[in-house]
């Protein structure tokens, strides 16, 4: 049963089933039915409705007469979000270094040593929701709402290949290294440098992620 926040049912609905597709619990090819999704989340069809349009949207999912199609992400999709975020999520960090003040740093510091503590303690769940958090605070505080809805979405649509990853130590703690590097060359101001380590990571990220799959 879904809780009656501030947030709208409807986006909680999406939220939640969003995750669950993205994470794996819906197979690609799963045929879902509406009255089913009404059921397993204890909601009304008029949320639920609303959520799916937003997911046929995203290509997450397709609406058919057979029922509703579980999408998710294919190979491909995932070959061209890495692709992609090669080719801008730089821009965000070197915005980000270039932007960033005292708080929001200390913000992210914080972030990046609690990712270094989890990465010591091999708790993958939460390396993997620190990890997000330092994409996505370089995506806020780049300054720009463009990168931010550009980047956002792609990051989510990798969470069941992120997951794997970080499940493995030695990618794990790679990884903290790197966000070490991308911090360091934001708390410097250092732009260009921001952006080449941003870079080489998600380089690195993708072949790790994508050999795998």
């Amino acid at each position: 049963m879904l809780e009656h926040k501030t947030v709208s049912l409807a986006e909680q609905v999406f939220d939640r089933l969003e995750g669950e597709i993205l994470t794996g619990k819906y197979q690609r090819g799963e045929i879902l039915t509406e009255l089913r999704l009404v059921s397993d989340l204890g909601v009304s069809r008029t949320p639920v409705r609303e959520a799916l349009r937003r997911l046929e949207q995203e290509h997450i999912i397709e609406i058919t007469a057979r029922g509703i199609v579980i999408l998710g992400v294919t190979e491909q999709d995932l070959e061209d979000i890495f692709a992609v975020r090669m080719q801008i999520e730089g821009m965000a960090s070197y915005h980000a270094a270039k932007n960033i003040t005292e708080e929001q740093l200390s913000e992210l510091r914080e972030t990046l040593e609690l990712q270094e503590f989890y990465v010591m303690k091999k708790d993958p769940d939460r390396i993997k929701t620190m990890d997000s958090r330092f994409h996505q605070l370089i995506y806020r505080f780049c300054g720009s709402t463009v990168l931010f809805d550009t980047l956002m979405p792609l990051h989510k649509k990798v969470q069941k290949y992120r997951r794997a990853s970080v499940e493995n130590n030695d990618r794990a703690q790679q990884s903290a290294r790197e966000h070490r590097a991308i911090y360091e060359a934001i708390a410097a101001h250092d732009a260009d440098l921001a952006a080449k380590h941003t870079t080489a990571h998600i380089s690195n990220a993708a072949d790790h992620i994508l050999k795998k799959d």
